[in-house]
C-alpha cells in the first residue's frame, strides 16, 4: 500500500512559498510536522496548504511570524468554544496600521513642502531656518542638549 499525502515541492507550490519556507515553518511549529512515506519523503495533506496561505496572508496584513503562532496556537485549542485571540488582535493591528497611516501622512506633508519649496540639496535645506523638513528642529534639538548618550 502506498502512503497518500502532498510532497514538500507540491505544498510548496501549491501554497506559493519555497521548500525553506515550508521547512523554517515546520520548525518554527507553525506548520504540524507531515507523515513520511515508506522512503522517508514528507507526506502532508491538503490542510497543509491552507495553514500556509493562511501564514502568507496574515503576515501581508501585518501580523508577525510570531504573532501568527500565537493565533495558530489559539485555534487549535479551541476545542468548540471562541478563544480570545483574532479579534483582539486585528484590534490591536488595526490601531498599529491607523498610527502607521497618520505617520505616513505626516511624512508625505513634509514631502510635498519640500517639492514645494524647491529643497534640492540636504544640507543646504537643513541649515536654513524656512527648511520644511525637521532637521532644523533636530539640529536645535542636538545642540541644546548636545550629543547623546
Amino acid at each position: 500500500m502506498s502512503a497518500v499525502g502532498l510532497r514538500s515541492g507540491q505544498v510548496a507550490d501549491a501554497a506559493g512559498v519555497n521548500i525553506q519556507t515550508l521547512r523554517y515553518y515546520e520548525r518554527r511549529g507553525l506548520l504540524a510536522e507531515p507523515d513520511r512515506s515508506p522512503g522517508g519523503h514528507r507526506l502532508y495533506g491538503e490542510e497543509a496548504v491552507t495553514v500556509l496561505r493562511v501564514i502568507k496572508a496574515a503576515q501581508r496584513l501585518g501580523f508577525t511570524l510570531e504573532e501568527v503562532a500565537e493565533l495558530l496556537e489559539a485555534g487549535r485549542h479551541r476545542h468548540g468554544r471562541r478563544v480570545a485571540g483574532l479579534q483582539e488582535r486585528a484590534v490591536a493591528k488595526l490601531a498599529e496600521v491607523d498610527a502607521k497611516i497618520a505617520d505616513l501622512y505626516t511624512i508625505r506633508a513634509a514631502l510635498l513642502s519640500a517639492v514645494d519649496a524647491g529643497c534640492d540639496d540636504l544640507t543646504v535645506c537643513a541649515s536654513m531656518p524656512s527648511c520644511p523638513l525637521p532637521f532644523t528642529a533636530l539640529a536645535e534639538e542636538n545642540r541644546h542638549t548636545g550629543p547623546c548618550c
